[in-house]
């Protein structure tokens, strides 16, 4: 440099007289030159005619070099500039002298004598001769930007990071790019990412450790004297391991880590935000050390950057438990198990296969509920959902839907027996009694059987099919179960059909009533009449009374219906006084659902009151069935 500087100086005492442009530009030179004396810049001066460069001593030394040990030549420079950088230098420096750049400024990376690369900012302007301005020198700087633009790409890539966090990607894939990234600020270093699931560690990324060591490792019970992250996430505290080869923490372990060279090992507790232990982030090394202060900070910081990512993960799993899962059976839950039925649909269709479904319902429930408790009828349905799984096979799938209502997919059937005789052991298993509240309980249960193709070839089809053979197993008896047949979809659809022209029919008062005789049967006479609803609708005709009042009691219209049939039959009680006809009393049947109705001596009182009969007339009575 000093020789450099001696040049320029003699070339100024030829121009200094002159003052021509080129004294000027060699006096720039030397200012520049004493300049970076007092800077932490590296000087270089590339003879352009002869490839001679002039490094400085700060130049060499920011590779690692003595003054010495460097020769001042272009192909030094050659052979520290990392390869896929060269061409791209050596480009800017061609535009620049062209004329195709007016500055010359890039970054590029260089060999440090170490090993490790460092990052150079270059910058530099152009000597030109004065007689012809033909190009001679190219003087530049060089300024070490490692640490800069280690802080810049652990920014962009934290960035990144938290950019794949809220885009919801898979956590084995944030775990890789954690990994990377502090491996990138730490050249040699390995990192790893553990999940703690009830006390054992499960391999959550890794991507610079091989496979094996991986595999070796998960599944291990934590404890205080697992290896680094075992003992970590047992403690809940940081645990630094400098020699694995001779710590106790690693006695039993150190089998698995030496072959692949691992030295050291430093972990860090993986925390929620309410300070609950997730995992552990650890970092390897090849030889054995410490951390420094910045491995020390950033073992605190991946950690923390990894607790975000699990603790999202572990809420999103709860998500998926809560809604694939029943939370009193821990039976698949509706919604997961209409995706499942979708699935085996399909994989049904392609391989043109049968499946059956039983749709099982407790009979009686409410009753359970009613008398000892909604705990007891929990514990109930805990106990079928425990006895439906004991006795399907591990291919079927068994899923609670709602209150009292249970499903099995049987798989691969072959005859229509092979469901029945499912449906047989859930009527056997389910009757077993239990003891409730005390009490020796013995339930039973209706179960529907449809299959797959031959009942519906969709979920909707499939689910109304089984359903539909469930209210069969029913009406026939309860505590049994019934196939899927076409005349029974037929039936349920008339049901609905009954169930919608119902409500219009009560609410604007379209039906009627007739009156049966009451007869004495040893004299013959009439004592009174039994007011029977009737109703004829124009599209569904005579509708039978068995049909629409038990449509009434299912979808809460037997209030109603018993109200206006009350008021009707009393109303002509009264005109059948007025008409001089033989008194006699007017007989009207009652739910015995409303017998427990708090409000229904009120509605007898009002009714009486209303219409003005003789309450000694009116008869109230339940049927015999009831009785």
């Amino acid at each position: 440099m000093s020789e450099s500087k001696s040049k320029i100086s003699s070339n100024n005492w030829q121009l200094r007289s002159e003052r021509t442009p080129a004294y000027e530009r060699a006096l720039s030179e030397e200012r520049f030159s004493l300049a970076l004396k007092g800077a932490n810049d590296g000087l270089w001066d590339w003879n352009l005619e002869t490839n001679e460069v002039y490094y400085s001593p700060r130049w060499k030394s920011m590779l690692g070099y003595e003054e010495d040990e460097l020769e001042n030549h272009l192909d030094t420079w050659l052979g520290l500039v990392h390869p896929e950088d060269k061409d791209r230098v050596l480009k800017a420096v061609q535009d620049h002298l062209s004329g195709k750049a007016d500055s010359y400024k890039v970054e590029m990376r260089m060999h440090h004598k170490d090993g490790r690369e460092v990052v150079v900012l270059s910058r530099a302007f152009l000597v030109n001769r004065t007689s012809d301005g033909k190009a001679l020198r190219l003087v530049g700087t060089h300024v070490d930007i490692t640490e800069r633009k280690k802080t810049e790409s652990y920014l962009e890539n934290n960035a990144e990071i938290l950019e794949m966090i809220a885009a919801g990607k898979p956590a084995s894939e944030i775990y890789h790019q954690i990994a990377l990234m502090y491996e990138g600020r730490h050249p040699e270093m390995r990192c790893s990412m553990l999940e703690l699931e009830d006390g054992v560690l499960m391999h959550g990324g890794a991507p610079s450790l091989p496979k094996a060591y991986c595999d070796a490792i998960h599944g291990l019970k934590n404890g205080p004297s697992v290896g680094s992250c075992g003992t970590s996430t047992y403690t809940g505290q940081r645990v630094l391991v400098e020699n694995i080869e001779t710590d106790p923490k690693w006695e039993k372990l150190k089998h698995i880590a030496l072959p692949y060279g691992l030295r050291c090992c430093w972990s860090e507790p993986i925390k929620d935000s309410s300070g609950k232990v997730l995992g552990a982030f650890g970092m390897y090394y090849d030889h054995p050390a410490l951390p420094n202060v910045e491995e020390s900070d950033d073992l605190k910081s991946a950690a923390r950057l990894a607790g975000i990512v699990m603790e999202r993960d572990q809420a999103q799993k709860r998500i998926r438990k809560l809604a694939y899962t029943d939370e009193l059976t821990g039976l698949a839950s509706r919604a997961h198990f209409y995706q499942i039925l979708e699935e085996t649909i399909k994989a049904c269709e392609r391989h043109a296969s049968r499946f059956g479904l039983l749709y099982i319902d407790l009979d009686d429930f409410k009753g359970v509920n009613d008398s000892l408790g909604h705990d007891a009828g929990d514990l109930l349905l805990q106990e079928i959902a425990h006895r439906l799984e004991n006795v399907s096979r591990e291919i079927d799938y068994v899923a609670r839907l709602s209150g009292d209502e249970f499903c099995i997919l049987v798989k691969g059937v072959d005859d229509d027996y092979a469901v029945a005789h499912v449906a047989q052991r859930c009527l056997e298993a389910i009757s077993e009694p239990i003891e409730l509240s005390a009490r020796k309980y013995t339930p039973a249960c209706s179960i529907g059987i449809a299959h797959y193709p031959d009942d519906g070839d969709s979920l909707t089809a499939i689910l109304k099919a089984a359903d539909t053979s469930l209210y069969s197993a029913k009406e026939l008896g309860k505590n049994q179960y019934a196939y899927y047949k076409l005349e029974l979809t037929h039936k349920a659809e008339h049901r609905f059909r009954v169930e919608q022209a119902l409500r219009e029919a009560i609410e604007k008062k379209q039906l009627s009533l007739v009156y049966q005789p009451q007869i004495q049967i040893d004299t013959g006479e009439i004592i009174g009449v039994e007011a029977l609803a009737r109703w004829n609708h124009p599209q569904l005709g005579q509708v039978p009374p068995t049909d629409f009042i038990a449509t009434a009691e299912r979808i809460g219209m037997i209030k109603p219906l018993t109200e206006w049939a009350l008021r009707t039959a009393c109303n002509q009680s009264v005109a059948y006084k007025k008409a001089d006809l033989p008194l006699f009393r007017m007989a009207v049947n009652i739910s015995p659902s409303l017998f427990l109705d708090k409000g229904f001596v009120s509605l007898i009182k009002r009714v009486l009151e209303e219409t003005g009969i003789n309450p000694i007339e009116l008869e109230l009575e339940v049927t015999e069935s009831v009785v």
